[in-house]
């Protein structure tokens, strides 16, 4: 009887180390990989100007400057040639060669009178990219690892709105796609 035992726990062993070395595998030759990317640089080299503008009175509306600052009104405003004249808002991005990159603008940007509490909005932001040609959020960084970008937005103007210089801030950010 011992020995039928023993015959049976070394036919289990035999039979189990058969069974795991047949449910191994290995794949040789793997690939692995990395990327490294440098930091992304962002210098601003002009600031947003929406230039001089007439309020008519009584009457609301709006100026639009577009990402090739070209200016154009809708209801109670009219463009004026005095100084100060319209801008875009002008960067310079370099980082990684040949990549894309996204461009984050905020939704709306607030400026207020000087020396008072007077406000506009500025909104519908939007960037064109030199890599592109095209308005747009996405731009790519050329062989060099660098390209530009401009950025305009509609002002809107209240029917009461008061007369005087406005001013404000906002940010930009720009992140490898």
């Amino acid at each position: 009887m011992k020995k039928i035992i023993l015959v049976a726990i070394i036919l289990m062993v035999g039979l189990t180390s058969n069974l795991m070395a047949q449910t191994s595998s290995t794949v040789t030759g793997t690939t692995v990989g990395a990327k490294l990317i440098v930091p992304m640089v962002l210098t601003q080299t002009s600031v947003m100007h929406f230039g001089t503008i007439n309020a008519l009175a009584g009457a609301g509306g709006s100026v639009a400057l577009s990402t090739s600052n070209v200016r154009s009104v809708v209801g109670g405003v009219a463009l004026s040639v005095v100084a100060p004249l319209s801008t875009n808002a002008a960067y310079n991005v370099t980082g990684t060669l040949n990549t894309t990159y996204a461009i984050v603008l905020p939704a709306s940007i607030t400026v207020t009178r000087a020396g008072n509490i007077e406000t506009m909005t500025i909104g519908t932001l939007v960037a064109r990219c030199a890599s592109t040609g095209a308005d747009g959020l996405i731009g790519t960084l050329s062989a060099l690892g660098a390209d530009n970008f401009t950025v305009g937005g509609t002002l809107a103007v209240a029917a009461t709105q008061a007369s005087g210089v406005y001013s404000g801030t906002f940010n930009v950010t720009v992140d490898y796609n």
